[in-house]
């Protein structure tokens, strides 16, 4: 009794650890697919006021510096309301916008084209719910890949929309998406209006941004470079660049 009393034990206290506080924790890669409880907490006070956005408000805009956890957040909010129910699909939009090199045509589907592009988010679903667990969501429609370009004419009902990387998009097609927001549905649009790969003028975020701030049920949540949860020298080099 006595043996089996300290097994349980020790069971138990190899689930707390798995209890994470920290924004991009990872878990060994042979535990991805095990259930786990991953807990995100802020880890700054700017980080506080964005989940609470995103909690409170069908529309929230995030903007602010490379690092600070604007697309990790937000796809954690999408995956807790996924699994609470909240909404039945998560829809992921990325303008295809190369970094200022030219990767010509890519082979394969319309998934497998974009893939590169939307690198950034399936690290942080693959983190968030395992990768058995993201591709059955790919695969079913739960999760849904939709370009930008793709996206005129929708109405996107019961969904968590997640517009990453805005600042690549024009004023017109930002406007665009955000008419896209249907009933029982939560929007967050993420970008660095410093940081586009289009010509500034061409770059729609910060003059949305700007004009929406003012609205109710709208958040507008601005993060700098002390928010930045990369190595302590990504901060303070944002800060001279």
């Amino acid at each position: 009794m006595a043996k089996r009393a300290a097994r349980r034990a020790k069971l138990h206290a190899v689930d707390s650890a798995r209890i994470h506080n920290v924004v991009f924790d990872h878990t060994p890669a042979n535990d991805r697919d095990q259930s786990y409880i991953k807990k995100i907490r802020p880890r700054s006070d700017n980080q506080r006021v964005l989940m609470e956005a995103i909690e409170g408000k069908p529309l929230t805009v995030a903007l602010g510096p490379a690092g600070t956890g604007k697309t990790y957040l937000a796809i954690a909010a999408a995956v807790e309301a996924l699994e609470n129910g909240t909404v039945s699909r998560i829809v992921l939009s990325r303008p295809a916008v190369e970094a200022g090199e030219n990767l010509g045509f890519l082979p394969g589907d319309m998934r497998e084209k974009l893939d590169p592009y939307l690198r950034p988010l399936w690290d942080a679903l693959n983190d968030r719910m395992g990768p058995k667990r993201l591709a059955q969501h790919l695969e079913d429609g739960t999760i849904e890949i939709a370009p930008v370009a793709f996206m005129r004419g929708r109405t996107l009902n019961n969904a968590f929309v997640l517009i990453d990387e805005a600042q690549n998009c024009t004023y017109g097609q930002l406007k665009m998406l955000l008419t896209r927001l249907g009933w029982h549905s939560t929007m967050v649009m993420t970008g660095d209006p410093d940081q586009t790969d289009l010509l500034p003028e061409l770059s729609g975020l910060a003059a949305i941004g700007t004009r929406l701030e003012g609205l109710d049920d709208v958040a507008v949540v601005r993060l700098t470079q002390e928010d930045v949860v990369r190595h302590p020298l990504v901060g303070r080099m944002l800060s001279v660049l």
